[in-house]
């Protein structure tokens, strides 16, 4: 027969498991985000790399467009 104390035992063990479900979780949720952030960053400079190989604009034209596209990143 459980005591009172081992109910309240068993209550915060279930809790604690709760919690530590909810916190792997939102560690996998921000590894996540993580990669794709720096997924979408390098793609971003890989772009503007590629803007600046560009000719028959001037050189401002291809700064100011790289510029605009590096801004891009998060």
């Amino acid at each position: 027969m459980k005591t009172p104390v081992d109910e309240e035992f068993e209550r915060i063990e279930r809790e604690q498991k709760r919690i530590n479900e909810e916190q792997e979780k939102l560690r996998n949720e921000l590894y996540l985000y993580t990669v794709v952030q720096i997924t979408r960053n390098q793609a971003i400079e890989e772009v503007a790399r590629e803007i600046e190989k560009l000719k028959g604009f001037g050189e401002d034209t291809i700064s100011s467009f790289a510029i605009y596209i590096r801004s891009m990143k998060k």
